[in-house]
C-alpha cells in the first residue's frame, strides 16, 4: 500500500511519508531541523539573529523559526533558486542576499554576512541542531530525526526506508532515528543522476564534489558535508540515482494519483522506487515493505506545467 495521510493508497507495498502534508504551512521537512536549532540557541547567541544559505525550502524554514522566536534570519539564496521558495522566505520576514549559483559563492557570501551581522550560522544540513543532537540517543528524534519516529509509528512494519539525498541532512537525521530503533532497517538514498556526488563519494569512500550538477531536482544539488558524509558512508545501504526523466514522471503520478504536488526533490524516492536501477540492483530482493519520504511541495507552477509537457 502506498499511504499518504489524507487516505489515499495504491495497490504497491509502500508506505510513504507525506512532509508536504504534515509540515503544509512550509511545504517540506526543513522545518523541524531549523526549529530545532533556532529554538536550541540561548538568548545571547539568539539576540543578533541566525543566517544560512540554501535554495529555497531551509531558507524559508529559517526564516518561519526565526520569526517564531522574534530574531532576524539573513538568507543567501542562490540566483536560479525557484521563485516560489524565495517568495516563502520573504514571507515569513527573512531578508534575502543574492548569491550566485554555486556552492562556494552561497558560502562565500554566507561568511561575508556573518562578519558583518554577528549571527549565528545555522548551516542547511552540515549541523548537528538540523540532524539530530548526535551525543544523546533520546535526542536522536529531534531535527529531521523525527520523521523516522513518525514513518514508523505508522507504518510499523517496513523494512526500507527511501529518502532523498543531497547535503545528507535529512537522510542522515532519518538513519540515526530509524536504525537506533531497528537496526535491520535498510535506508536507501534516492539521488538525481545530474547531481550524483553522494552516489560517486559512496563509490570511492571519500566526499566527491562535482564542477557541476544539472538536474530539475533543485533542492538537491549541494554537497555532503563532514557531519553527514561519515553516517552517509556508514548508515546508508546504497543510493539510487535516476534521471530527470523518472523524477518528472514520479511527480506526474503524485499529482494525477494522490492529487498532490510534489516538487522534484520530493518526488525522487517514488521514481527511484519504480526506476530500473532499484528493479535491477540486488538489494532489491530484500526490500518487501518500502517506506517513501515525499520530502517538499514548494512547486513552481511554471516550472512544473513546463516539465509535464516535455
Amino acid at each position: 500500500m502506498l499511504f499518504l495521510e489524507g487516505g489515499y493508497s495504491l495497490s504497491v507495498n509502500v508506505s510513504k511519508r507525506g512532509e508536504k502534508l504534515i509540515n503544509g504551512k512550509w511545504g517540506a521537512f526543513k522545518f523541524r531541523g531549523a526549529c530545532n536549532a533556532v529554538f536550541s540557541l540561548d538568548d545571547h547567541q539568539a539576540a543578533k539573529g541566525v543566517v544560512t544559505h540554501s535554495s529555497g525550502n531551509h531558507a524559508a524554514a529559517l526564516a518561519l523559526a526565526a520569526k517564531l522566536r522574534g530574531i532576524p534570519a539573513h538568507i543567501v539564496i542562490p540566483k536560479n533558486a525557484p521563485q516560489c521558495k524565495v517568495q516563502n522566505v520573504v514571507r515569513y520576514g527573512g531578508q534575502v542576499i543574492w548569491s550566485e549559483a554555486t556552492v562556494p559563492s552561497r558560502e562565500k557570501t554566507a561568511t561575508k554576512v556573518l562578519q558583518e551581522t554577528g549571527a549565528v550560522l545555522i548551516h542547511p544540513y552540515n549541523d548537528g541542531r538540523i540532524i539530530s543532537e548526535l551525543d544523546d540517543l533520546d535526542c536522536f528524534f529531534s531535527g529531521q530525526g523525527t520523521i523516522s519516529l513518525e514513518l514508523l509509528e505508522q507504518a510499523p512494519e517496513i523494512d526500507t526506508i527511501i529518502v532523498p539525498i543531497s547535503g545528507g541532512g535529512l537522510i542522515s537525521g532519518v538513519a540515526l532515528a530509524a536504525k537506533s530503533i531497528n537496526p535491520a532497517l535498510r535506508v536507501l538514498a534516492a539521488e538525481p543522476k545530474g547531481a550524483n556526488d553522494a552516489a560517486q563519494s559512496k563509490a570511492v569512500g571519500r566526499i566527491v564534489t562535482l564542477p557541476e550538477t544539472n538536474t530539475v531536482a533543485d533542492g538537491l544539488r549541494a554537497f555532503l558535508g563532514e557531519l553527514t558524509w561519515p553516517i552517509v558512508r556508514d548508515l546508508v545501504d546504497d543510493i539510487i540515482t535516476v534521471d530527470d526523466t523518472e523524477i518528472i514522471e514520479a511527480m506526474r503520478l503524485c499529482y494525477e494519483i494522490l492529487k498532490v504536488a510534489v516538487e522534484p526533490s520530493g518526488a525522487i524516492g517514488l521514481a527511484a522506487v519504480l526506476s530500473d536501477s532499484f528493479r535491477n540492483n540486488p538489494v532489491r530482493k530484500d526490500c518487501n515493505q518500502i517506506g517513501i519520504i515525499l520530502s517538499g511541495g514548494n512547486v513552481d507552477l511554471e516550472v512544473l506545467w513546463r516539465s509535464f509537457r516535455k
